[in-house]
């Protein structure tokens, strides 16, 4: 059964095989942001890790990481198929691929948007972390004795101060 069945002829093939190249690639780009997105926020938790309670903080710039990789690759495969289709000899071995990575593709999209939709919702879960975690900071604000939390104050008046 045919989806779409349309014949390009070679120019019309290379100007879609242009576009696309282009647009694999600026997604390879924003996968690349993605992962950035994910190494930064990691990062940061960790940097606050004293003031998180930490049962569930990682999940989000974790799941983006594995999304920013998982874009790349996917995108540069695409990227490398319209550029090997743009060569007669180098098609024939891409053809039977296409409508597999086509639906491939589309799968990809709805599980990106699951990830999009579960990082959003995350997001209240990190609050109640962090307010978790600076609630038990509090208990250690003037406390000098206790090792590990004799720098408690400090902390907690430089993320003040951070963040007014």
């Amino acid at each position: 059964m045919a989806f779409m069945a349309v014949k390009f002829d070679l120019p019309k093939r290379v100007k879609l095989a242009q576009g696309l190249w282009l647009l694999y690639w600026l997604s390879v780009i924003f996968g690349i942001l993605i992962f950035s997105f994910g190494i930064f926020f990691k990062v940061e938790l960790r940097k606050r890790s004293k003031m998180m309670n930490n049962n569930e903080s990682h999940l989000v710039p974790n799941l983006l990481i594995l999304a920013g990789l998982v874009v790349c690759g996917v995108n540069a495969f695409g990227g490398k198929v319209c550029h090997d289709s743009l060569d007669p000899t180098k098609f024939p071995r891409w053809k039977p691929m296409l409508k597999p990575y086509l639906l491939f593709c589309c799968g990809f999209n709805l599980l990106l948007l699951l990830v999009a939709l579960l990082c959003f919702l995350m997001q209240f879960a990190v609050y109640l972390t962090l307010a978790e975690g600076l609630k038990n900071g509090i208990k250690f604000y003037k406390d000098t004795d206790t090792p590990g939390c004799c720098f408690m104050k400090r902390t907690l008046d430089m993320m003040q101060i951070e963040f007014r």
